[in-house]
């Protein structure tokens, strides 16, 4: 009788290829391979974190550059814009409590912007969808197709505000301004 070469696997290999955010030229990348046995687990959970860091770093570019352009909260008008900011809050008991604010405010977020139905019973439609079914904005009424074309601008946009608001940080740090005028954030 022949020999059997090799263990065979009877799990599940999920077709990762076809996943949004797998487009040309690149396709489904995954350099690290982390995805590499195929576990639809494994990728929702990495696609959930990407979700969330872009969410987040779509705001940091936001609240980044719109301070570099001299916008301040009142009473906020001699705190620095960039990474200065942070020791400057420190010095005083009112940035202080901004700081504190701040906190508080992402640890709500994080509270609230969490699969709905682990709260509500509510299903999500898909990984990341946060609607806990008190808010609507209209998403219900939009085609699948137009689902999926901002699915994947969303992502898009995560995806290129995560590597500005590292590009703008890490040239802040270096000194060099890549901002219009050559203007230098915290300097």
């Amino acid at each position: 009788a022949p020999a059997q070469q090799g263990a065979s696997s009877t799990a599940l290999r999920a077709d990762l290829s076809s996943e949004l955010g797998a487009m040309t030229p690149l396709g489904f990348f995954d350099p690290l391979q982390l995805c590499k046995d195929g576990s639809q687990a494994k990728f929702d959970s990495l696609r959930e974190r990407e979700l969330k860091h872009g969410r987040v770093s779509m705001l940091a570019v936001a609240g980044y550059l719109t301070t570099a352009a001299g916008v301040r909260f009142p009473g906020a008008g001699d705190i620095p814009d960039g990474l200065a900011a942070f020791p400057a809050l420190m010095k005083s008991s009112d940035g202080m409590m901004v700081l504190y604010q701040m906190a508080a405010f992402f640890v709500m977020a994080e509270i609230c912007n969490r699969d709905a139905s682990e709260v509500t019973g509510v299903t999500p439609e898909f990984v990341g969808d946060y609607r806990n079914g008190a808010l609507d904005f209209g998403w219900d009424k939009f085609s699948d197709e137009e689902k999926l074309k901002k699915r994947t601008i969303e992502l898009n946009n995560g995806r290129a505000a995560m590597m500005g608001i590292w590009g703008l940080v890490t040239h802040e740090l270096m000194g060099v301004s890549i901002l219009p005028g050559g203007y230098l954030p915290g300097h």
